[in-house]
């Protein structure tokens, strides 16, 4: 098991990581999830040993492995740019990993290795784990070419197969669907996942889109400014988010945050006629509702008026503003014939998708919203 405890790492006076702890159980899909420049990459790199913590811990099943290189901690990373060797094929990419771990320098040399009894033994053994590999891939009819040959999807299974072919005990992935288009990603996931479930392998994953962290992973650690804003199921976050921060940045539409009064019990703004439910509520409050969760109703509680709509083809997004001023955006079927702009639409929402934070610290609070007696 890899294991972070309170590390941080600086870059002269500027610190991009922030005491961060994270465990990552034998078997796990971890992915950290989060805009760019927040510090996800960097902890990739730092359990990967290609970086050093400025302080903190970085353990392996209990040993310190600060001082040790990826080789040491057998750890395999695949990245972004695929980092390959373009006057290698396929099949020598692959083996690199195996020659450069169980081969002298003399066996790998061009010349001598045919001469060699035990580099002729090795290589034979780099060719068999290499084909099962590829076909396990399904590229083993790609081993003859070079990279440059490669579509993208095909340069991504190459790098997947040179981080498999030495068998790793971590998987660390930095983006690595990033460069490719919207169809190949949507198939590489499907791949990526399940070449997990048959490796029985640790994967980190790092990627700041929502879609590939939330489908695939079965815990999600969201990254914020260094520090692991929340770390949990990908239900959990969508679901129960810790602190308006995180919601804000799960979820495929952005949130609806609307700051309220809830003195004298009672909600203000577009959510008047509610009232706080469970512990006492401060003064001011965040009410989070998701635009999926907020629909267009004849006797809806929320009345808005309508903007601007856009279609998105399985749905339209319509665009509302509130009496008050709030503005506030909703979810519609596609199917759902919307009225002119400036028509005056009644929203309806269920109470447990209300999300309550507080408005100085932007923690979650453990309160729900029921309607106030009429």
């Amino acid at each position: 098991m890899m294991e972070l405890r309170e590390v941080t790492r600086r870059f002269g006076e500027t610190a991009v990581l922030h005491d961060v702890s994270l465990a990552v159980p034998e078997g796990s899909f971890t992915s950290l999830l989060g805009p760019s420049g927040c510090g996800k990459s960097t902890t990739l790199r730092i359990m990967a040993g290609l970086d050093r913590p400025t302080s903190g811990r970085v353990l392996m099943d209990g040993r310190d492995v600060a001082e040790l290189t990826p080789a040491e901690r057998n750890v395999a990373m695949v990245f972004q740019s695929y980092a390959l060797y373009p006057h290698l094929t396929v099949a020598q990419n692959i083996a690199l990993p195996l020659a450069m771990r169980h081969m002298s320098r003399a066996e790998r040399l061009p010349v001598l290795h045919r001469l060699l009894p035990s580099a002729r033994a090795k290589r034979a053994a780099h060719a068999a784990r290499v084909s099962a590999i590829a076909e396990m891939l399904g590229i083993e009819g790609l081993l003859e070419r070079k990279p440059g040959q490669l579509s993208g999807g095909q340069k991504q299974r190459v790098a997947v197969g040179r981080a498999l072919v030495r068998d790793p005990t971590l998987f660390l992935l930095d983006e690595p669907l990033s460069n490719l288009d919207a169809a190949l990603r949507v198939q590489m996931r499907a791949e990526l996942a399940a070449l997990h479930k048959r490796t029985g392998k640790s994967f980190v994953y790092v990627t700041h889109d929502q879609v590939e962290a939330m489908s695939m992973s079965d815990r999600v650690a969201v990254v914020l400014e260094g520090r692991i804003a929340q770390l949990g199921a990908p239900r959990d976050l969508y679901e129960r988010p810790a602190s308006r921060p995180v919601a804000a940045f799960i979820g495929a539409q952005p949130i609806n945050l609307v700051e309220v009064s809830l003195a004298a019990g009672a909600v203000s703004g577009p959510f008047a006629g509610w009232r706080p439910r469970g512990a006492a509520p401060p003064a001011r409050a965040v009410i989070g509702i998701r635009p999926e969760h907020l629909v267009p109703t004849e006797h809806g509680a929320v009345r808005a008026r309508l903007e601007a709509v856009e279609y998105l083809g399985a749905e339209t997004l319509l665009h509302l503003r509130a009496a008050d001023g709030t503005s506030v955006r909703a979810l519609a079927p596609a199917d759902w014939a919307p009225p002119a702009a400036g028509a005056e639409i009644a929203l309806g929402f269920e109470a447990r998708h209300v999300h309550v934070f507080d408005a100085e610290s932007g923690a979650r609070l453990p309160l729900g919203l029921e309607r106030a007696a009429a």
